[in-house]
């Protein structure tokens, strides 16, 4: 068996608007966080440890931010394609594990959701899917509500 794990670490800051898209969900905010695509950087740091685990570089390498084509796109668009590159190449998502790192808004009662969306958009089980998320006790730029950061990782498997 290939079994191989991808780590993915994403950071957006916060700027205006009214609410956030974290992992697919759309959450009412005082502010947006801002990014070329819709900055869902739950999405973002799920994407990128897939790539990871499967050597295929990152996020910008696949949808460059200077392509304006990918300009307010939905962060779903990314994490399908890292999905379906796993399987093309022959690998299952067997489990994922994002935490998001902030002081707000409050994970807790979106994160079920999260895992739902995520799971459908990656076409795993939902039961494989963690989302869950922690502050930096009011610390950095996190704690002093400047942005979101987010860490994840995948775990893919070749029989």
């Amino acid at each position: 068996m290939d079994i191989r794990t991808g780590n993915g670490f994403d950071v957006h800051a916060f700027g205006p608007g009214d609410h956030v898209v974290l992992c697919g969900v759309k959450i009412p905010h005082d502010r947006g966080l801002v990014g070329h695509s819709d900055a869902d950087v739950g999405m973002h740091t799920v994407t990128d440890a897939i790539y990871g685990a499967l050597v295929q570089g990152d996020i910008g390498q696949h949808f460059p931010p200077s392509d304006p084509q990918w300009k307010g796109a939905s962060s779903d668009i990314f994490l399908s394609h890292a999905a379906g590159l796993a399987r093309d190449m022959g690998f299952a998502l067997t489990h994922v594990d994002c935490t998001l790192i902030c002081e707000h808004p409050k994970i807790g009662p979106h994160a079920a959701k999260m895992r739902d969306v995520m799971a459908r958009v990656m076409g795993m089980d939902v039961d494989r899917v963690s989302v869950k998320a922690t502050t930096s006790e009011r610390l950095g730029f996190t704690g002093r509500g400047e942005g979101i950061a987010c860490i994840a990782t995948a775990t893919l498997v070749k029989p």
